[in-house]
């Protein structure tokens, strides 16, 4: 066997396995209240509540005459809005559907369409991929709080599983998302006294 069937079939079972892990959590624990409430809260990294935590971090320090706040902020909505828009344009291109919808294998299969909205846009976890990208903002900021706040962002991409939102691929595309646009951002704004 070729080295391109040998990768396209790694690859194929890698999905099925995902989809399968996915699939029996969600199946198991979806409808528990703890993963509901905990899928609840997880919605602060949803766009709309993330952008305005971090608007808020800019007004706080700009009232507070707090450079390093204002600074934070300003690296949060930067990290957060880049990593938005790389989800959102792979969204865009790939279609998945979610976890809880419990459909048919090859819908499940990431695939090239155009569904970057509802049911079909599972790939990949944009919950995780703002949650990451904040919360490495904050850190590199603040790194006595680097550990909160990677837990935070933590327990946001594995929440995301359990509650049928995500496949576990998901989450990681997510996260690695996060952190690359994180990363970007800390390349065009060093740090304070770098």
């Amino acid at each position: 066997m070729g080295k391109k069937k040998k990768a396209k079939r790694g690859a194929k079972q890698l999905v099925d396995a995902d989809i399968d892990l996915g699939h029996g959590v969600a199946a198991e624990l979806r409808h528990h209240p703890v993963v509901k409430v905990a899928g609840t809260l997880s919605e602060v990294a949803d766009q709309p509540p993330m952008v305005a935590i971090n608007v808020s971090t800019i007004a706080a320090g700009l009232i507070a005459q707090d450079a390093r706040l204002t600074r934070t902020g300003i690296r949060m909505l930067m990290a957060h809005g880049l990593a938005t828009l790389a989800k959102s344009a792979i969204k865009h291109n790939v279609d998945r559907a979610r976890p809880k919808l419990f459909a048919s294998r090859e819908a499940h299969r990431p695939k090239p369409g155009d569904h970057d909205e509802g049911p079909h846009n599972s790939f990949p976890s944009g919950h995780t991929a703002g949650a990451v990208a904040v919360a490495r903002a904050v850190a590199r900021e603040y790194p006595q709080a680097a550990v909160p706040v990677h837990a935070a962002a933590a327990t946001i991409a594995a929440i995301q599983v359990p509650r049928g939102t995500h496949f576990p691929i998901d989450v990681v595309a997510g996260a690695v998302i996060g952190w690359a646009a994180e990363a970007i951002v800390a390349r065009v704004m060093p740090e304070a006294g770098s």
